[in-house]
């Protein structure tokens, strides 16, 4: 009996870490160009008028291949191994939390509990993500970094960024901005999982379970998770991609202070509205793609 019961955790843990992968692909080609002028927004914020303006440019300039869509290799590789490690360990985390509030179910758990789980599970994941995060920020500020003195965009593969940063810094090198990724993962997954189980929770009819309520209100529960979480933990966000765009050894507090310092606590949203207009298709499409590869691949698995 005990061997089934692992059988049935391995294999619900299979389905969460292949329907997380396939999440994590279509939330990149669905919000990479906005992710893009996100980070050359927090990184350099004298240098665009806003939304408009850095996307123009960054499309004038580098097109959508090696402009808005630069960095879409390592963000693929991001977010299927953060994604498909998230949702793995959401999985667990929620058992972990079913056994501890003695809940024999992971149906019956709270919002609070879910996004007790979620909370825990993005420790796991940014371990995964803080590497590929790196590179991906690194390939999409690198006209900016390189001087914007309007020469071509110098080119750089990912193998030979992650071989050059190997080479000078090492392993930890590869590592920069973990804390301040903790930082922003942890207490953000906490609201992305709260904000996505209350909502699915308010779209359930009486009789109905969270799984039924459709695509459509899948969707906008989605949205709403990725709006609360990135709303939430922009600051920390902004700090992480100073630290990696610039290859700071500077403490996660020492960058936040500095920033403050010289240019105020708006600086902290610098690139909110691009983030924003991204997380809506981008979250509601990784959950749609979620729920349904579950729902697929469980039915497959009977």
């Amino acid at each position: 009996m005990h061997g089934k019961g692992e059988t049935s955790s391995l294999k619900t843990g299979v389905i969460d870490f292949i329907a997380g992968c396939l999440g994590g692909v279509a939330l990149v080609y669905v919000s990479q160009p906005m992710d893009t002028v996100k980070v050359k927004m927090q990184t350099f914020p004298g240098l665009y008028k806003g939304l408009v303006n850095c996307t123009v440019q960054t499309f004038k300039r580098d097109g959508i291949v090696r402009g808005l869509y630069a960095g879409t290799i390592p963000a693929v590789v991001a977010n299927v191994a953060e994604n498909s490690v998230l949702f793995a360990a959401y999985g667990a985390c929620q058992q972990v939390v079913g056994s501890a509030m003695h809940k024999p179910s992971v149906a019956e758990l709270s919002t609070l509990e879910n996004a007790t789980a979620g909370f825990l599970a993005a420790f796991f994941s940014s371990f995964t993500l803080c590497p590929t995060e790196l590179i991906k920020c690194k390939l999409q500020a690198l006209r900016e970094t390189a001087g914007n003195d309007g020469k071509r965009r110098p080119t750089i593969s990912s193998y030979a960024l992650v071989s050059q940063i190997l080479r000078t810094e090492g392993i930890p090198g590869m590592f920069r901005g973990l804390t301040s990724t903790f930082a922003r993962e942890m207490p953000g997954y906490f609201f992305f999982f709260g904000g996505y189980e209350q909502t699915r929770e308010f779209f359930t009819r009486p009789g109905q379970s969270k799984d039924e309520i459709g695509a459509l209100r899948t969707m906008v529960a989605g949205a709403v998770g990725g709006v609360a979480l990135w709303t939430v933990i922009f600051p920390a966000d902004v700090i992480k991609s100073r630290i990696q765009v610039y290859s700071m050894r500077a403490s996660m507090t020492q960058v936040g202070l500095d920033i403050f310092r010289k240019e105020g606590v708006l600086a902290f949203y610098n690139g909110l509205l691009p983030t924003i207009v991204r997380t809506i298709p981008a979250t509601a499409v990784l959950f749609v793609v979620y729920e349904y590869t579950k729902k697929t691949l469980t039915k497959l698995l009977e």
